[in-house]
């Protein structure tokens, strides 16, 4: 009887982590082909190894993070990461390398998501989050206009900025940041993903106070913020959702729905005039993960108009196999043109008129 005990208890155990592989593949859509829907583009010059993150001012200054080397993803450099600018009001917009000065490791730079803030007196900051031997800090930085520099300002670490993967920025020095693992320790973290548990979170940072105000996310990834400051959305990749928050009293943060993308979403960049919402998204994670130049990862970029309304609009707006840019992360609008970045391939520059 023992021993029927013992092999019940074994098969059930099985057949439980068989359910939740099965999950988990069905979460990251390893089943998922597309059907490819191309705008006219071309790539960006000197983007050689991914713009994981794009954010646009409304000036037209464009900041780029390049060269992440993450943890399960392939990279194909070993240079450190950089930073670029460029000015799409240039008749011809280039990509420019940003110089940085001040105290910090160059060498172990690993720039992740981005955020930029303008005080009232015109001034620039960028928020950058950096992974220096796979750890998690965020930089701020002052960018000198006109010179192509950023100097450096402040490190930012707290136990509860264990994970950050996207962030945006409400101050000169204050934040919300999304954890897209629920633990640091790669172990708990990958135990927490197979039993498909909700418990990455937002937390919000100030140099007065650091605490989460939302959570429940299978894996928080984008961050942004709307034109008017008012609202925070926040894409759940693994649950293939964007949910919109409202800002209130104290910067807490009060759900108010969710929309299904049917993708896994990346980051979250909004038009400045319109207030739509562009997505930069994975269209099968299993081939980000298992990575096969023969069967490359695709791109896939989403748009969602009235987002506040009852009936949201979600609609693909750029779609690749792969074999034009691979992994696409991020889409940044600006005036009838769109910046595509991607984890590790290149970034394309595209005419939406």
């Amino acid at each position: 009887m023992k021993k029927i005990l013992v092999a019940a208890v074994i098969a059930a155990i099985a057949a439980f982590i068989g359910h939740r592989f099965m999950k988990l593949k069905e979460m990251s859509l390893a089943s998922r082909e597309v059907t490819v829907k191309h705008l006219n583009c071309h790539y960006l010059k000197n983007i050689e190894y991914g713009a994981e993150d794009i954010t646009i001012l409304r000036d037209g200054l464009a900041f780029l993070s390049t060269g992440l080397k993450f943890p399960g993803l392939p990279w194909f450099s070993e240079e450190p990461g950089k930073m670029y600018v460029m000015d799409l009001l240039h008749p011809r917009p280039t990509p420019m390398e940003l110089h940085i000065k001040g105290e910090l490791d160059l060498s172990s730079f690993n720039p992740h998501g981005i955020s930029a803030y303008v005080d009232e007196a015109d001034d620039v900051y960028l928020f950058v989050v950096n992974h220096p031997q796979h750890k998690s800090q965020v930089e701020i930085f002052n960018f000198v206009q006109g010179k192509n520099t950023l100097v450096h300002l402040k490190t930012i670490t707290h136990p509860l900025l264990h994970s950050v993967n996207d962030i945006v920025a409400v101050g000169v020095e204050s934040f919300y940041a999304t954890n897209s693992q629920s633990f640091p320790n790669d172990v708990l973290n990958f135990l927490t993903t197979l039993l498909g548990l909700p418990w990455c979170d937002v937390v919000y940072y100030s140099p007065k106070e650091v605490r989460v105000v939302a959570d429940g996310f299978l894996s928080a990834n984008g961050i942004n913020i709307s034109p008017d400051k008012r609202y925070i959305y926040v894409s759940d990749i693994m649950g293939h959702l964007i949910d919109i928050y409202e800002r209130k009293e104290g910067e807490q943060l009060m759900h108010l729905k969710s929309v299904a993308v049917g993708s896994l979403c990346d980051n979250i960049e909004v038009d400045h005039k319109t207030g739509d919402l562009w997505l930069g998204c994975h269209p099968n994670a299993m081939k980000l993960s298992m990575y096969d130049p023969e069967d490359p990862p695709g791109s896939e970029v989403l748009r969602i108009k009235n987002i506040h309304s009852d009936q949201p609009v979600v609609s693909q707006e750029y779609v690749d196999n792969g074999h034009v840019l691979m992994a696409s992360t991020v889409a940044a609008p600006y005036e009838g043109k769109l910046l595509i970045g991607s984890v590790f391939h290149k970034a394309l520059f595209c005419d939406l008129k």
